[in-house]
Order: C-alpha cells, then sequence, then structure tokens
C-alpha cells in the first residue's frame, strides 16, 4: 500500500506540471471505493490548481467553468498509482479515472480498486472534510514532538506499533516506517503504548520524523509495483534496518531481525535493541 512518503513523491512528480492547466475532459472507468459525486463533462474547461496533501489524500484544486470552485481528493487505494503523461494514450483495464488537461494526462491506475477520487466543495465541506477529520498531526509539522506523541499515547492499552498505525495521534507512520522508527528509538514494538515514558517519546517523535524525512529523500519505498508519475521507483528499502530482514543479522548488534504478527501486520525488530 503506498504510504504517505510514496504519495508525497507522487505529488511532487506531477504537481508543478499540471497547476494552472486547463481540463479538456475527465473519464471514469469502473467504479472504485466512492462515487465521484459529479458529472465529469461538468470538470471540462475547469482550471487546475496546486495539488497539496494530507494524510495519504491528495487535493487537487480547480475552479470550474461555471464560476464554482472545488476539488478532487484522491487516495490510492491498496495498490493505485497516479501517472502523468504528456500523450494521452487509450486506458487499459486497470485505468479507472482520467483528467485530460492541456499539459497533460493525469491517470489513476488501480488494479484493485480501493483507490477513490471524489468531488468535494472544498476541503471543509463533506466528503472532504468527513475522510479527513480523524487525521492526526503531519509528521513534519512543528507541533508533533515528544510531548503530543507521549499525550496521544496516554491511556492506550495496545502495543505501540499498532497505536502508530492508527494515523490519529501522526500520519504517515505505515508498517514499513513504523517499524523502522521504534528501531532507530531503541523501543519494543510489543510496549504498551500508555507505558511509553516521555523521553522515549520525544526519541519515537524524532526517529518517525527521520525515517519518512530519509523516505521522502530515497523516492519512497518500492517493495511490488510502486512508481512516481513519470514511472521512477522509490529506494528506501535498500535502508531498512529491520523492515524485511527476518533472521539477517542486525546491523548494529549482530542479533537476528525477529518477525511477528501485530494487527494482522508483519512486525520486524531487533529483541536486543529494542527493549521494553
Amino acid at each position: 500500500m503506498p504510504e504517505l512518503p510514496e504519495v508525497e513523491v507522487t505529488r511532487r512528480s506531477f504537481a508543478d506540471a499540471i497547476e494552472g492547466a486547463t481540463v479538456l475532459q475527465a473519464r471514469l472507468g469502473k467504479p472504485l471505493r466512492w462515487p465521484l459525486g459529479l458529472a465529469t463533462e461538468s470538470l471540462a474547461g475547469a482550471r487546475v490548481g496546486a495539488a497539496t496533501r494530507r494524510g495519504k489524500y491528495l487535493w487537487l484544486p480547480v475552479s470550474r467553468a461555471n464560476g464554482s470552485s472545488g476539488g478532487l481528493l484522491m487516495h490510492l487505494g491498496m495498490s493505485g498509482s497516479l501517472g502523468f503523461t504528456a500523450d494521452a494514450p487509450e486506458p487499459g483495464l486497470h485505468d479507472h479515472f482520467d483528467l485530460l488537461t492541456d499539459r497533460g494526462l493525469l491517470r489513476l491506475h488501480d488494479p484493485r480498486r480501493f483507490g477513490a477520487v471524489v468531488w468535494s466543495d472544498s476541503l471543509a465541506h463533506d466528503p472532504a472534510a468527513k475522510l479527513l477529520a480523524g487525521l492526526g498531526l503531519e509528521p513534519f509539522d512543528p507541533r508533533f514532538d515528544g510531548a503530543h506523541l507521549h499525550a496521544g499515547l496516554s491511556g492506550r492499552r495496545v502495543a505501540v506499533k499498532l497505536a502508530l498505525l492508527a494515523g490519529d495521534i501522526v500520519v504517515g507512520a505505515g508498517n514499513i516506517y513504523a517499524c523502522e522508527a521504534l528501531f532507530l528509538a531503541g523501543i519494543d514494538p510489543r510496549l504498551q503504548a500508555a507505558k511509553l515514558s516521555r523521553p522515549r517519546a520525544a526519541k519515537l517523535a524524532h526517529a518517525v520524523s527521520s525515517v519518512l524525512a530519509r523516505a521522502l529523500e530515497a523516492g519512497g519505498t518500492t517493495l511490488r509495483d510502486f512508481r512516481d508519475a513519470h514511472g521512477v521507483a522509490g529506494s528506501f528499502q535498500m535502508q531498512a534496518q529491520v523492515y524485511g530482514r527476518e533472521g539477517e543479522p542486525c546491523f548494529t548488534c549482530g542479533t537476528k531481525i525477529r518477525r511477528i504478527t501485530q494487527g494482522q501486520r508483519s512486525t520486524f525488530f531487533c529483541p536486543s535493541c529494542q527493549k521494553k
């Protein structure tokens, strides 16, 4: 599943090219997770604004030809990707949304169709407001620090890794990045969230931001088929200290990396370097 770094890498790869473009045509393929919410023909003539991101959602504001404004809220789901090309090739079986502009074609490719493209009058109106309401702070927000993390974890009896994955304290700490951040902070992923001390919460908050920053620099993680809007793969998987390394020696202490299942997701950690 594309996580925050992959979504942000995708945004950066097409945002400048499409900003200011005029929509020539929009096309829907097979139904996605939610209905678009307006007729595709009503997007013709619209002017595209600056693409932004909130969590794993992308927001593409547009000013429509009839004078109204709003935007398209997009989510890549489990297997989706956005491509931006100068030409307009014929859509394939899994190409479910096209936004053809005078600068190129933005296309959502999604084999599993868990992705979404929905119209909202603004980020403050439903459905956008409802979909974004439960999201935590961005990992690079100055307000995301040890105090915020410690307060968010207080009273939670679940494992600290599962609390990170919930996304209501901080967004972006998906499975790969939560594993890596917990290793960097030296925290056992099985530790009950409420038992994390203030000093260790500060260390973990810094680790989350650091890991996600490095993932962005590496163009995200490509384990299977992630590519940015121009088809470029990410390379963060080459930097992984624990994720995907079950049975291999820890780079720090030589202990074999373990894999357990938490919340139906694989967790990788070093039983020596990471303490409860």
